[in-house]
């Protein structure tokens, strides 16, 4: 007797359409079907957010007719349930014969051709009702409640995330869509990192906080307006930390997800110029008031204040450096920068040394 053939096909969406739909009952067709569910951490890694979790995902595919039972997928890759299944046959789309999908499609021939599996691509569904649910389904991501905590989210799954300086609207759009292959993996950027330095030079204006927080709300708005993903802003230093208040309440109101504020005072000049120029730090005393005011008129538990410490840029060596970092952080800050004027990376490398605890950190090098 006969054994009955085995399918298997991946599927990644929350947004369950009818072309779905007739993929999986075709898919059914061809045999036992097993659907892989893509974690929330790869789909975040090649396209949106997903605004359901892979466990909800997992239960309303489980559900749907033809479906004989559901994995858990761990990667974009087709590797691990091919390896582990041996269906006689996979199925997909045509979509991705071509773009930044095409080696994940040449993987699974490989894989297939190892033991004799078929690959069967079905037309992929143009439909515009279609395009019309998924773009309601991103134009959810963007609304601030659902935006402001999608950074922490993601520190707390992938441990490092990697974000692009953007400081306007098409810039926005770059970070927001790049996505390429590298090594076996499809990237794309996390978040936007708006810069202060990028911001005054479009304006054509001096890195000295010349430019107003209206000015700089305005530029937010701009990209808020056409993306999603998290966005980071460069705080220069806070200003006053009267002012500073109303400001951390203003940027988690619209779903901005964190301000990194650096710890100088006076006129603020930009950290690449070093000791070339007169520039001083704060006391370890009057930052962390700043740090423990801002977060005190937090109303969410969501919304980063990260602390910059100019410690190398000023050559105030890396002691000074720590002592600020375990201040800060019990102060109440989401995590640490330190930053380097150099262009080699030796110098962010050797913090914290290895025989000190470490706060959560990001280093930065070269401005």
């Amino acid at each position: 007797m006969n054994r009955e053939k085995t399918v298997f096909m991946s599927i990644a969406t929350d947004v369950i359409h009818g072309g779905h739909i007739e993929m999986i009952q075709r898919a059914a067709e061809l045999g036992t079907l097993t659907v892989g569910v893509l974690t929330d951490e790869v789909v975040a890694s090649y396209k949106r957010h997903p605004l359901l979790s892979c466990e909800e995902r997992m239960k309303i595919v489980s559900g749907l007719k033809g479906v004989a039972q559901v994995i858990e997928q761990n990667d974009i890759s087709y590797a691990a349930p091919l390896q582990a299944l041996k269906p006689d046959y996979v199925v997909h789309g045509d979509d991705w014969r071509e773009g930044f999908q095409k080696p994940v499609r040449e993987e699974c021939l490989k894989l297939l051709a190892e033991y004799g599996g078929q690959l069967v691509e079905f037309p992929y569904s143009h439909n515009p009702e279609y395009d019309r649910l998924e773009a309601a389904a991103r134009s959810q991501l963007s609304i601030p409640d659902l935006r402001r905590g999608r950074l922490h989210w993601l520190i707390e799954k992938k441990g490092m995330v990697t974000c692009m300086e953007a400081h306007n609207g098409l810039t926005g759009l770059i970070a927001e869509k790049t996505a390429v292959m590298e090594q076996g993996a499809i990237r794309q950027f996390d978040g936007m990192w708006v810069s202060s330095l990028c911001d005054s030079t479009t304006k054509g204006k001096p890195d000295i906080e010349l430019v107003d927080f209206s000015s700089r709300m305005n530029t937010i708005n701009e990209i808020m307006e056409v993306t999603t993903k998290p966005i980071i802003l460069d705080g220069d230093t806070g200003g006053l930390t009267e002012h500073f208040v109303y400001t951390v309440r203003t940027l988690e109101r619209i779903g901005v997800s964190a301000v990194i504020i650096e710890d100088k005072i006076g006129l603020k000049r930009n950290s690449l110029f070093g000791t070339e120029v007169e520039q001083q730090q704060d006391s370890i005393e009057n930052f962390c008031h700043k740090i423990r005011q801002g977060k005190q008129a937090l109303k969410t538990n969501e919304f980063m204040i990260i602390a910059r410490i100019e410690s190398l840029i000023l050559e105030q060596g890396m002691e000074d450096a720590l002592a600020r970092a375990f201040a800060y952080v019990e102060a109440g800050a989401s995590g640490i920068m330190i930053h380097s004027r150099r262009k080699e990376p030796e110098e962010i490398f050797t913090y914290p040394p290895p025989s000190i605890p470490s706060p959560r950190t990001s280093g930065r090098s070269g401005g």
